[in-house]
């Protein structure tokens, strides 16, 4: 048996799956601390599922606490950051884009050094032990534990950055170092960036995974502990010691790999709906459809592998507000007194948008600060830079490109009508109308609606029938675009709709012409960590010549994607290759292409721990 556990801003869902079977789920209320939700969620599955804790084979969890600490900047380490690229690069220091509030956090230590490669593995220069030696005494001397280690087209040549580690590593053996190749895809800033931020969040994840398997063994379960990777697939508790960026968007991931389990589809939209946010995403080949591009979290750009995701401020917890000016947070309940503003705009202003950034904004959400304003376009923080579009700063867990926020805060209806971005998170159960709080909530809409029996419903009545229908028609609008918008084709996107914010939505979306809700739908991130695979992937340039033909490089790709999935933990005769993405580079000179390969494997629970694994150069 299987226990999955997905932890989310609202609530912390767990299930105990036996094969394919649910045999138990539960859902509690998240934790200040998050682990201690965990505990609770443990000791209440166990209970309702009844079963021996032997017989639980392997812990699964999906967890925010990694995100959480970049978007807010706390528990991070200091650290050390070596570039090798010298003479090249010099003009574009590292962190040169980071938040100020980030780079306080982390206090960097920041070293350019020789080194480096062309897009072909010609180096730029040799690399120079003697001042890499200097280097770790000046790390040495700042008291860093951390180091952050790039190379220029080290995923074409990984050589100079393995050698560096290693002399790093004899001068100072407590060093946690982070090699950009094992993290990052091509584009040197952006990897380098994913680099810092796993390297920063090194000592958080000890303590993080420390604290997991405190809870596994409070609850009296044995068994092994494995993560959730933002691809779909799983790692076990010490490469998540090593690679903790790998669980940013995890969530999303796991409710739509547990939509299309139990959808039994695999390939369609997935609309996952909590208590504060909705998130989009697209399944294809049963795993979700990874971003392109540049990938924006907590403010920082990065591009290591994340799913393509639109997500909106939009939950069973999230605020409504209406022309008649109802602000969030007053007192909203019967015989309370109403929070009519004076003016009849209340705080979301006449024109839709989440504040009155000037007059000539009356786009409710495409603020008119540019075509290609600070946000996007032309610094690469967004795609086109509008933040009502398809703005990539960063959805409301902080990141971006993946997360691409689905408008500019609250856009509102013609007659000033929204729900959302404000939620009340966790505290659902004791500020929303229909457990005898004083906040309006898209809950008490569904409820009002006869769409969700949650609470008291007699809460609730006094509602104006006019405005429940009017809030629950915005809401399903506001889905069926987000749905759209992330279509690539003319062919009609089945939807499946999950999480417990599920009962929001009417049975019909309009203009959809097919939404499923399968059972078990309010647990289905759970279920998706508890199903969840070991993968391995390759994403690197290879440069093809009469020697090195287009097979041979995709042979290659492809063998190099099978061994990492076994070193992470899967059973080598179960490992498939289900992804192969080949782009001709044309800016370089040569025959380059880009290939990406994707294998995934069933999880090997004979060896909990990995044992063919390649050299992480990272102190256990």
């Amino acid at each position: 048996m299987r226990v999955g556990i997905d932890v989310g801003g609202t609530h912390t869902d767990a299930v105990l799956m036996d094969q394919t079977t649910v045999v138990a789920e539960i859902k509690t209320a998240t934790t200040h601390d998050v682990t201690g939700g965990v505990v609770t969620a443990l000791r209440r599955l166990l209970a309702a599922g009844r079963v021996d804790r032997a017989r639980i084979t392997a812990v699964m969890i999906g967890t925010t606490h990694f995100t959480n600490a970049l978007v807010t900047g706390r528990g991070l380490a200091p650290t050390a950051v070596v570039r090798l690229a010298l003479p090249a690069t010099a003009a574009l220091p590292p962190l040169v884009d980071w938040p100020h509030r980030l780079l306080t956090a982390i206090r960097p230590s920041v070293h350019l050094c020789d080194g480096g490669h062309e897009f072909d593995g010609r180096p730029i220069s040799p690399l120079n032990p003697e001042q890499l030696k200097r280097v770790a005494a000046a790390i040495e001397a700042s008291g860093i534990r951390s180091v952050a280690v790039s190379s220029v087209f080290s995923p074409v040549n990984t050589e100079l950055e393995e050698q560096a580690a290693a002399i790093l590593r004899a001068e100072l053996p407590y060093l946690h170092i982070s090699l950009s190749h094992q993290i990052g895809r091509v584009g040197l800033v952006e990897r380098e960036n994913a680099t810092v931020v796993n390297a920063c969040l090194r000592d958080l994840a000890d303590d993080i995974v420390e604290a997991f398997e405190q809870a596994l063994r409070t609850v009296g379960v044995a068994a092994p502990l494995f993560l959730s990777q933002n691809d779909g697939t799983l790692m076990d508790a010490d490469h998540c010691r090593r690679y903790p960026v790998a669980t940013f968007a995890s969530g999303p991931t796991n409710s739509m790999r547990g939509a299309a389990f139990l959808a039994d589809r695999a390939d369609c939209a997935v609309v996952d709906i909590g208590g504060t946010t909705t998130d989009v995403g697209v399944l294809t080949g049963g795993y979700p459809r990874a971003a392109t591009g540049e990938v924006d979290i907590g403010g920082v750009r990065t591009n290591f592998r994340m799913p393509d995701v639109l997500s909106i401020g939009l939950g069973g917890g999230s605020h409504v507000t209406h022309a008649l000016g109802y602000r969030p947070g007053t007192e909203y309940g019967p015989n309370r007194r109403q929070g009519w503003c004076g003016d009849g705009r209340g705080e979301a202003d006449r024109h839709g948008g989440a504040d009155s950034r000037g007059e000539a904004d009356r786009n409710g959400g495409a603020d008119r600060r540019g075509g290609r304003d600070r946000h996007g376009g032309s610094d690469g923080y967004g795609g086109s830079g509008r933040q009502g579009g398809r703005d990539r700063h960063g959805g409301s867990d902080g990141y971006g490109g993946s997360g691409r926020q689905g408008g500019a805060g609250r856009q509102a209806s013609r007659d000033g009508l929204a729900v959302g971005p404000q939620s009340v998170g966790y505290q659902l159960t004791e500020q929303a109308l229909v457990f005898g709080g004083s906040v309006l909530t898209a809950t008490d809409l569904a409820v009002a609606a006869g769409l969700a029996d949650i609470g008291d419903p007699a809460l609730v009545r006094h509602l104006d029938p006019d405005l429940v229908r009017r809030g629950i028609d915005w809401m399903a609008a506001r889905v069926a675009d987000l749905v759209e918008r992330m279509r690539v084709s003319a062919a009609p996107l089945p939807v499946i709709i999950v999480g417990g914010g599920s009962v929001l939505m009417p049975a019909e979306l309009p203009g959809i012409p097919s939404v499923h809700r399968p059972e078990h739908h309010a647990v289905a991130n759970a279920i998706g960590a508890a199903i969840g695979q070991i993968g391995g992937d390759v994403d690197r340039l290879f440069a093809i010549t009469a020697t090195h033909t287009r097979e041979d490089v995709l042979d290659q790709a492809r063998t190099e994607a099978v061994e990492r999935a076994v070193a992470a933990g899967a059973a080598r005769d179960t490992v498939d290759v289900v992804e192969i993405d080949e782009v001709h580079v044309g800016y370089l000179p040569g025959n380059a292409v880009r290939v990406r390969v994707k294998a995934v494997g069933d999880l090997d629970l004979a060896r909990h721990s990995r044992t063919e694994e390649e050299p992480q150069w990272v102190t256990p």
